[in-house]
């Protein structure tokens, strides 16, 4: 027997979060090299959330800037899913090189910014490759994971992202006394992933696409891109477009209420930046074991009975969250609305990679992505707009809440995917 083929123990998680199945070391080790792009996924993608008043203060300008600057930032997603979908064509192990790599070295150019304009440049460039990333990540998962499992491994990358958060706020805690403070973040969190992408090369190329590339190389790239999204369209339009649907509206009613969480304690409860990190690291502790078992609940129970209950969670705590309740009951709605948000997204995530065959997962997986990024852009200018008329945060996220019913009315007309292979869901 191989050294990959061996069984995983998987010794770095408590027995009670391990896989609900036996799986081999090679499953365990992409496991771990994936989900050490998700860590500093959630954690680049939270230090402007957390710093967001100290950065815009730099620059002179006020704190209603902060949904405009994130909607700029997520127009990177379109150029995101023109990456995360060649990974159809050319594979998913050398885009995620790539797209790591890119992500460090925008991360660093960050904190060297002297600008409003060159700090949100390189934030959007970092986040082209971020994002990418994020949707290959995703899809690597699926690929590679035993059918008992999948939700289990969503799950548990849905917990690297909000370890990777917790990290941040505990260096966002020091930042008064760091050299060039929300700067220095950024210079933390971007060195460590150069030797995460170092260590990436030992990360094969999933099975299926390594099986599916040996029938389809005759086939000239450009050719077989425009074949792919003609099949798609014809073969699954009402499954893409449920996605789609499921996740735009995800995306436009949770995205101002988790990016201005930190924002609303430092500005609304006065909260200092050690107690925000207190709250996020306590409540991300508990979080991260919440996320894996609901992954391994939906193993058993299903997809669709999971992220109906986890979506709801999620829009109920936050409106609860903007609603001026008081500060005793803040810690409890933050634990409950970001672990909903978070494992509602692994959730939603996971269907969109789950029905529909290997040749499309990546374009099917960035479309998910990029329209629930977008829609949260939507959602975060209108939530800037509507600042301004109502003088408070609050009430304008709670409207962009409103349209989280559509994303439960999908989830429940999709097929349930849970304890299938990917082949028997797609019929190949």
């Amino acid at each position: 027997m191989t050294t990959e083929a061996a069984d995983a123990r998987f010794r770095w998680l408590p027995k009670i979060l391990r896989p609900p199945v036996t799986m081999n070391v090679r499953a365990e080790r992409v496991i771990l090299l994936v989900g050490a792009a998700a860590f500093f996924a959630g954690y680049d993608q939270n230090v402007f959330g957390l710093a967001a008043p100290r950065i815009l203060a730099d620059f002179g300008l006020p704190d209603s800037e902060v949904g405009p600057t994130v909607a700029i930032f997520r127009i990177a997603t379109v150029i995101a899913l023109l990456i995360a979908a060649s990974a159809d064509l050319i594979g998913r192990r050398r885009l995620l090189l790539v797209t790591l790599c890119g992500q460090a070295l925008f991360t660093l150019f960050t904190a060297f910014t002297l600008t409003y304009e060159q700090f949100v440049a390189m934030q959007f460039l970092t986040r082209v490759f971020g994002y990418a990333e994020e949707m290959l990540c995703f899809v690597v998962v699926a690929e590679e994971m035993a059918a008992r499992a999948r939700g289990w491994a969503n799950g548990t990358l849905s917990s690297f992202y909000y370890l990777g958060a917790g990290v941040a706020s505990i260096f966002f805690a020091l930042v008064t006394v760091l050299p060039y403070e929300w700067r220095a973040i950024y210079v933390i969190g971007a060195i460590p992933i150069f030797f995460v992408a170092w260590l990436r090369r030992r990360l094969p190329e999933t099975q299926r696409f390594a099986e599916r590339e040996k029938v389809v190389r005759t086939i000239s790239k450009a050719a077989e891109a425009w074949g792919l999204l003609k099949n798609l369209a014809r073969q699954y339009p009402g499954r893409v477009i449920g996605v789609v649907v499921a996740a735009s509206a995800f995306g436009f009613a949770i995205s101002p209420a988790s990016v201005l969480g930190a924002t609303y304690l430092q500005t609304v409860y006065r909260y200092e930046p050690w107690q925000t990190t207190v709250l996020m690291v306590s409540c991300g502790l508990v979080s991260l074991g919440l996320a894996i078992g609901a992954g391994r609940l939906s193993d058993r129970l299903g997809r669709r009975p999971l992220a109906f209950a986890i979506v709801l969670l999620a829009g109920i705590s936050f409106y609860f969250f903007y609603s001026g309740a008081p500060g005793w009951a803040m810690p409890l709605l933050w634990l409950l609305a970001f672990f909903g948000f978070f494992s509602g997204d692994a959730l939603i995530a996971g269907f969109a990679l789950e029905i529909v065959p290997t040749e499309y997962r990546a374009t099917v997986s960035g479309l998910r992505y990029v329209f629930e990024i977008s829609c949260g852009a939507v959602a975060l200018w209108l939530e800037g707009t509507l600042y301004h008329v109502y003088q408070a945060h609050a009430p304008a996220i709670q409207l962009c809440l409103l349209s989280l019913p559509i994303t439960l009315i999908v989830l429940l007309l999709l097929p349930e995917p849970a304890g299938k292979s990917l082949e028997e869901m797609t019929g190949t």
